[in-house]
């Protein structure tokens, strides 16, 4: 349930309607836009409440949610969400945000050198696994809170706000002092303990689409981590598993506008697990801008052939670069801006 009250109304009024919400057994969630203020009812969504609200002094209307997810719906919010996720550096505004760097981080040379690479040719956001969930045991599973530290080490020299996956409840605070942005993995979407602790979290939450996750049950997901008080949740289209074997993962192409008409949350598009293949990184993500994303997540390698995981599917730099350069046309013709472009970019 959705209770709309007066964009004037005084702090009395508002609380008077929390306190009488939670004197029903339900929680709260107040969001205060530029042109209203919202008060989502958290818990059953019983017919009798609406005229009880209704009535209160300063509420304008009172809104039943027909979806299962609330607090992300279009309903609950109708304008985007923006977040900020470093100084200058927004996810979910009229400039496109560009995640990009390696798969996993294998040195702290390794990440530094790449995060200058992708910065210069427009990447405004940095990436790199320190903890990687792989299939067999016997894989690379990243470096650790070592990586982490190399993460910070990157962030430092170029200014990046940086992204690395959590695996794990018990790593919860060392991730989250290392890094800007936090990814629950696809593997992790229903992982509802990890979502809640996520949701207790000050930090931007990303969350990837499970590999057989129906759109539903991701909107859920960001669901879990809103309804335990943190708004900053964006959403990650990163393919899922069919009958195909001919690439990856089959990219959800339709995805992307029908959550974007759903929820008010931004979503960002992995073109590079979303296809496996470093050619059709670029060509899939262009259309998913064109679709509507709001940012993409790319893969980039100075080797790709010697890369410790996912090398088939990570761009080189220069690949990068020529890529953005694509990513800038894109933007312009949907009427949206990217990162600048350093004269530098490409070279190497």
């Amino acid at each position: 349930m959705i209770i709309v009250l007066s964009p004037h109304a005084s702090e009395d009024a508002i609380d008077q309607v929390v306190a009488r919400v939670r004197e029903t057994g339900r929680d709260v969630n107040v969001s205060r836009g530029t042109e209203r203020l919202v008060i989502g009812v958290i818990g059953p969504d019983a017919p009798e409440l609406q005229n009880m609200f209704a009535t209160m002094p300063q509420v304008e209307s009172v809104h039943r949610v027909t979806k299962p997810y609330k607090l992300v719906s279009r309903e609950f919010q109708p304008t985007d969400t923006v977040i900020e996720v470093g100084q200058g550096v927004t996810v979910g505004g009229p400039q496109i945000a560009v995640i990009a760097g390696p798969c996993s981080i294998e040195s702290e040379e390794h990440i530094v050198d790449t995060a200058r690479a992708v910065k210069a040719a427009g990447a405004n956001i940095l990436r790199g696994g320190a903890f990687k969930p792989r299939t067999s045991p016997y894989s690379f599973r990243g470096l650790g809170e070592a990586g982490l530290e190399h993460l910070v080490a990157a962030r430092a020299a170029t200014g990046m706000p940086v992204i690395t996956e959590l695996m794990s409840v018990r790593d919860i605070d060392t991730v989250a002092a290392h890094t800007d942005i936090i990814q629950i993995g696809a593997r992790n979407m229903q992982n509802f303990v990890l979502l809640d602790e996520v949701g207790h979290s000050a930090k931007p939450v990303m969350v990837k689409r499970g590999m057989s996750g129906e759109i539903e049950e991701w909107l859920l997901a960001a669901e879990y981590i809103s309804a335990k008080g943190n708004p900053n949740v964006m959403l990650c289209e990163r393919g899922i598993r069919t009958f195909e074997t001919a690439y990856r993962n089959t990219f959800d192409i339709n995805a992307i506008p029908l959550v974007k008409e759903l929820s008010h949350l931004p979503v960002i598009a992995d073109p590079s697990h979303g296809t496996g293949r470093w050619r059709l990184v670029a060509p899939i993500g262009l259309a998913a801008l064109t679709a509507g994303a709001d940012g993409l997540m790319i893969e980039v390698h100075p080797n790709p052939e010697r890369a410790l995981s996912d090398g088939a599917q990570s761009l080189t730099y220069a690949h990068f670069a020529e890529m953005m350069q694509s990513v800038a046309g894109i933007a312009a013709a949907v009427e949206r801006t990217v990162p600048e472009i350093e004269a530098t970019a490409g070279a190497g």
